[in-house]
């Protein structure tokens, strides 16, 4: 048995569950035995879940080690290509307009 925590975060609530899983425990299955969705009404177990261990997105078949946290993401609300791409160009709209 290996000690693992699985984490999941909204603005107004958090959670992190700690327990120990057999070795050879896939980030996804731990996800199942932690239990943590029944926590968030919002959050489906699925596979669609993007999952992560200490900031670095893995497969939902990585195999755990001893004290990985496994990060359950969320969905972005917005491209963060998209937001600097929309910011260089009001920049550049801002620069022309302050040279006429």
């Amino acid at each position: 048995m290996i000690s693992i925590e699985v984490a999941y975060a909204l603005p107004e609530k958090q959670a992190i569950v700690a327990l120990e899983v057999p070795e050879g425990t896939t980030a996804y299955a731990s996800v199942g035995l932690s239990k943590i969705a029944e926590r968030f009404d919002e959050l489906e177990f699925d596979d669609s879940l993007k999952l992560g261990i200490f900031g670095k997105a893995v497969t939902h078949e990585h195999v755990l080690a001893e004290g990985d946290r496994v990060e359950i993401y969320r969905p972005l609300l917005v491209d963060p290509k998209e937001v600097r791409k929309r910011r260089a160009e009001e920049a550049k709209q801002r620069r022309a307009e302050g040279e006429d």
